[in-house]
């Protein structure tokens, strides 16, 4: 869908309204950001093109000239948290006419102009790859009610293009500094799992070139950021849609000769100053023996990947269209373990998914102790619209079963995570400091080089530092430790 300005319905652009804004000066915004840490990354992105546009960041919604929800749909509930949110503004629209209100990314993305029926107080409609330009569509809106002089009937804009550019340009942004910073390496999904949405709402894959993703890693390690978390729907598919190279040129660790993400870690591990290289998150299908390679030998990656298995029956995993049997998923941890012997693998779960019945949960259960999964993330099955499993296979399992398999799943997921975690009590851990405890006063917050998570008393002074500690304790959620002397 092109970028169209609505009123009451489609009209032709007003020539009274430059295409081109004027800078704003002394204006502010505030993004509200709810689903994954990509959502969090755009949002930091629509933050730096507002500044570059003379705004200010708003602290509040309060302060704000302009707010901007970006969304996501993975999930109905993460839908709904967002239209409740949004539906508490119309009481400030009317008491502020002159404020803007934006909705972005994958909800965005996939109702577009219901967000209009819905909720007639919002004015801009943009989707998951429009962040860069919604200094422009506000200026837009602003523009059009001043042409008209009634800030109740300015433009409304829809923009769904599927037109993000590649490269990101952050050099004249802000950052604050933080010790951990995120890092979009590449767009959309190639693949389409049958309960996911993101293929339709994020598009195909678009890897970014390595020297812009390295290029922005630098700057934010220049900045403060001692541990990146590169980020994908499925970031070991990077470099996928690359073209093959040409005569002559060299590249060696890709499929058919591309870049991969192996030799992207290759490239960000002889960045100084840089601690920690995270990834976020891993599909079965991509995992090559080239990135085993890779995590073994660079020391500032990770010993932790998260590898959704979503199921451990054969049959559910075709339903699901996962593209891999249990086996191949085997055969991949194995590869990993022979190459990294002490990597730790997170899982993802679906339970409830149409067709499963208790033979299928409990292979599940009987993979996940087999396995031995260090993190699980458990979800019950939610049927998304548009979706192959929504349309094609309804939703059988009752919402009782489904609550009931959540629950011993969890339960059996704890059990095994307290006896994976409980073989690092005794060790010491070379561990990054990412913060202070928000539950415990006097203690911070450390990640293993396993990724995995320990308290320990010590003075804020040692974030965004590595330090070593001795595993006292474990949980089935993380580690406790002391500094080793």
């Amino acid at each position: 869908m092109t970028l169209t300005r609505f009123q009451s319905k489609p009209s032709a652009p007003d020539p009274a309204i430059p295409a081109t804004p004027s800078r704003e000066a002394g204006m502010k915004v505030h993004v509200v950001t709810f689903g994954c840490q990509m959502n969090k990354y755009d949002s930091l992105l629509a933050e730096g093109r507002f500044r570059r546009a003379g705004w200010e960041v708003a602290g509040t919604i309060e302060e704000a000239d302009v707010v901007v929800f970006n969304t996501c749909s993975v999930r109905d509930h993460a839908e709904e948290r967002a239209w409740s949110w949004i539906g508490e503004l119309k009481r400030a629209k009317t008491r502020r006419p002159d404020l803007v209100i934006g909705v972005m990314g994958c909800m965005a993305q996939r109702v577009g102009e219901e967000i209009f029926a819905r909720a007639g107080h919002v004015d801009i409609v943009a989707g998951t790859r429009q962040y860069h330009n919604l200094p422009e569509l506000v200026a837009r809106v602003r523009a059009a009610r001043s042409v008209r002089a009634r800030a109740d009937r300015g433009a409304r804009i829809l923009a769904l293009e599927m037109d993000d550019p590649v490269a990101v340009d952050r050099s004249d942004e802000t950052y604050p500094g933080e010790p951990c910073a995120w890092l979009t390496v590449m767009r959309g999904c190639d693949l389409n799992c049958a309960f996911c949405v993101v293929p339709t709402v994020r598009g195909r894959v678009l890897s970014r070139p390595t020297e812009d993703v390295v290029r922005e890693a630098r700057w934010l390690v220049e900045r403060g950021a001692r541990a990146i978390t590169l980020l994908g729907q499925t970031v070991n598919s990077y470099g996928e849609d690359f073209p093959a190279p040409g005569p002559g040129e060299k590249r060696h660790l890709g499929r058919q000769g591309r870049p991969s993400l192996a030799d992207l870690i290759y490239s960000l591990q002889a960045i100084e100053g840089l601690l920690r290289i995270r990834l976020v998150t891993l599909h079965p299908a991509y995992l090559t023996p080239a990135l085993a390679r890779a995590i073994r030998e660079c020391d500032k990656a990770e010993r932790f990947l998260p590898l959704p298995v979503q199921s451990g029956s054969d049959r559910i995993l075709r339903a699901m269209r996962r593209g891999y049997t249990t086996d191949l998923y085997r055969r991949r941890t194995e590869l990993l373990r022979q190459e990294v012997p002490d990597i730790e693998i997170g899982s993802d779960w679906i339970v409830g998914f149409p067709g499963e019945v208790e033979e299928d949960f409990a292979a599940s259960e009987a993979l996940l102790a087999e396995q031995g999964f260090a993190v699980n993330y458990v979800f019950k099955y939610d049927p998304r619209p548009g979706t192959s499993a929504a349309e094609k296979l309804g939703d059988d399992v009752a919402e009782d079963v489904k609550k009931e398999r959540n629950q011993r799943l969890l339960k059996r997921s704890e059990e095994v995570a307290l006896a994976r975690l409980s073989r690092h009590v005794g060790t010491v851990r070379r561990s990054f400091v990412e913060g202070c405890s928000d539950r415990e006063g006097g203690r911070l917050i450390a990640r293993t080089v396993h990724g995995l998570p320990v308290s320990f008393a010590g003075s804020a002074d040692r974030v965004g530092r590595e330090v070593d500690l001795a595993i006292d304790g474990a949980s089935a959620y993380g580690l406790s430790g002391v500094m080793a002397s």
